[in-house]
């Protein structure tokens, strides 16, 4: 099977981050800071990191790494840096059973900080490239709800493996959203997914685990006879999508019932084993431009599952501009059936046509 390496390493190294981010996610404090967008960014983000960069040195040190955080704050902070390093310690004793994978030797400080800055690739069109999130959706991680942890790799420009960890999602694949699933959430009994694709090998979720990976099953997007009993799903953070224009492609579309809102990449993932149907990311501001560690993985999950993702104009997201989306303007997927009465729906309402 085309990538079953890389598929395997980055299964495990995303589930082994998930174990850290769990811990942090137990605890009141966080860690957090604010970076110079005034974003947030917590121990579990460079904890995270640092473990999912380890084990692509380890296993592919020729690729090259776009990820979402650096370093420089943590070298200011002796005490959280120390935190970072014990938090990184305990996990890779407790996951012994991928460490011979996955570990090499355990890190210094100081070098678990390097190891985190290997993310600085500014991406492009040629190689092997992993895009990383390390925690996806700090802002629901930070309020107790919905974030998930992100590796894809593209190699010249294509996305060929994806995987996602939501430790809060329901293991159960057919659980349709709720209306509360983006905010009081729990990893507890029932659980915590891993959801993962490799280009035309289709999609897989499997329950997140302490040790290995668990048995995987096949996931694909539901049939939606009638478009109006959609299930559309979109942000919590009103900055990161235009919700009233949501809204409005929602009731042009004939949909009644209320969006579902949760953070992260658990869209992508919650619409590709049918949970929800539709999900929207309509552009804030002219200027801004997507990063590609926030699309990558979902962008191909949902595609192997039977889906389409465009942006608002109805093209393919272009992961060889670098590290952002720049030749793409917001963020479409549905069922491919639906997908252009989707997108003819989004540009009435912008006034595109």
């Amino acid at each position: 099977m085309a990538y079953e390496h890389e598929r395997r390493v980055a299964e495990l190294a995303v589930q082994r981050a998930t174990l850290l981010t769990k811990k942090v996610f137990h605890e009141k404090a966080k860690g957090e800071l604010a970076k110079d967008d005034k974003s947030p960014v917590t121990k579990g983000d460079f904890g995270a990191q640092a473990l999912i960069i380890q084990a692509i040195l380890k296993n592919f040190p020729q690729d090259q790494i776009v990820a979402e955080e650096e370093s420089s704050s943590l070298r200011q902070d002796a005490p959280l840096r120390s935190e970072i390093w014990d938090l990184v310690k305990d996990i890779r004793l407790e996951d012994k059973a991928s460490d011979e994978l996955l570990g090499g030797p355990l890190p210094s400080e100081e070098a678990m900080l390097d190891i985190i800055d290997h993310g600085n690739s500014a991406g492009g069109a040629k190689g092997r490239i992993w895009a990383l999130d390390p925690i996806d959706g700090t802002k629901g991680f930070l309020r107790g709800g919905q974030y998930a942890v992100c590796l894809a790799l593209i190699e010249d420009g294509d996305v060929k493996v994806g995987v996602i960890g939501c430790p809060n999602l329901p293991v159960d694949d057919s659980a349709s959203l709720t209306a509360d699933i983006g905010s009081q959430q729990t990893d507890g009994a029932g659980k915590g997914v891993l959801i993962s694709a490799v280009k035309g090998e289709g999609a897989v979720s499997r329950p997140l685990t302490n040790a290995g990976l668990a048995q995987s099953k096949a996931i694909s997007m539901r049939p939606v006879p009638d478009i109006s009993q959609a299930v559309f799903c979109e942000g919590v953070e009103a900055a990161h999508s235009n919700q009233d224009d949501n809204a409005a492609v929602a009731k042009r579309l004939g949909i009644t019932s209320p969006s579902v809102r949760l953070d992260s990449q658990a869209k992508y993932c919650s619409i590709a084993r049918g949970a929800g149907d539709i999900y929207l990311r309509l552009p804030v501001r002219k200027d801004y431009q997507e990063k590609i560690w926030d699309h990558a993985a979902g962008d191909l999950i949902v595609r192997e599952a039977g889906g389409q993702v465009t942006d608002i104009y109805g093209k393919r997201l272009d992961f060889s501009k670098g590290r952002t989306l720049s030749d793409n303007k917001g963020v479409v997927a549905a069922p491919a059936a639906l997908q252009d009465k989707v997108i003819d729906a989004v540009q009435a309402v912008l006034n595109l046509k």
